[in-house]
């Protein structure tokens, strides 16, 4: 099935219809049209330069929308506002880091659960509730012994999970990954695989940018492959990574 027959028949949790995102003269989104799955978990491949993180910053309205539509779970949106993503029930995270660097790494959690902003949610910190998920999301990345330390002292790796888990605080539908491997030690690694294996099972969308074609192959339900901003090809992700012409374009072979 692919994204025309998947829209038409429901299946889709997003859509782009003629996306266009343009710097300058050149458009990194070129009239892009994909559906992507309701279950399971997506990837988005290409070359690099291919438009993978310019389509998922359009997406999350990190970046704005030149053209086309966006279709999150049935509404149609010309322009999506970067803090309106959670309403749409949508989150994600970056290529770099964002956090607050000058707080600890459970008052980082904490500002996400309590979804009220950085000041207030510092005088919420008693509130059990919030502790409690805060603790078990912590121990689900491999933070908790770290939760009095300041983010900027984490590693690189931590720093990943750290993100990782503010993103599972959200509770949202569609999870947007932005390489969410890169640069992690094996350990870490497998337990990120594990956290979206985790929301897959909760019937969760996850979406997710990445170049390792092994995790690709074996966390991946379905793929699309973009090219230069176009769809190249999409389907279920062994199939796809067959195809000759992905091979030529992503593999370079």
């Amino acid at each position: 099935m692919n994204s025309e027959d998947r829209a038409n028949s429901g299946g889709a949790v997003l859509e782009t219809q003629d996306l266009v995102k343009q710097f300058a003269s050149v458009k990194a989104i070129n009239y892009l049209s994909i559906a992507i799955p309701k279950q399971g978990i997506t990837s988005i491949i290409g070359p690099n330069g291919s438009g993978k993180s310019t389509l998922i910053n359009c997406l999350s309205g990190t970046l704005p929308i030149d053209g086309g539509m966006v279709i999150i779970q049935g509404t149609t949106m010309r322009a999506i506002l970067p803090y309106h993503s959670p309403s749409h029930g949508v989150t994600r995270t970056f290529q770099e880091v964002r956090l607050f660097n000058q707080m600890t790494v459970l008052d980082n959690m904490l500002v996400v659960l309590t979804e009220r902003g950085v000041l207030k949610s510092l005088f919420e910190r008693s509130r059990s509730a919030h502790q409690s998920r805060a603790q078990e999301l912590l121990e689900s990345v491999g933070l908790w012994e770290k939760r009095r330390d300041q983010a900027e002292s984490l590693s690189y790796g931590q720093r990943k999970l750290l993100e990782v888990g503010r993103a599972l605080a959200m509770d949202v539908k569609i999870y947007l990954f932005d390489e969410p491997f890169a640069g992690l030690f094996p350990a870490m690694l497998e337990r990120v695989s594990q956290l979206l294996e985790g929301l897959k099972q909760q019937g969760k969308s996850i979406i997710f940018i990445e170049h390792n074609m092994d995790l690709i192959r074996r966390l991946s339900d379905y793929t699309f492959v973009l090219d230069s901003g176009e769809l190249l090809a999409e389907g279920p992700v062994n199939e796809v990574l067959d195809r000759p012409e992905v091979i030529e374009a992503y593999l370079g072979t």
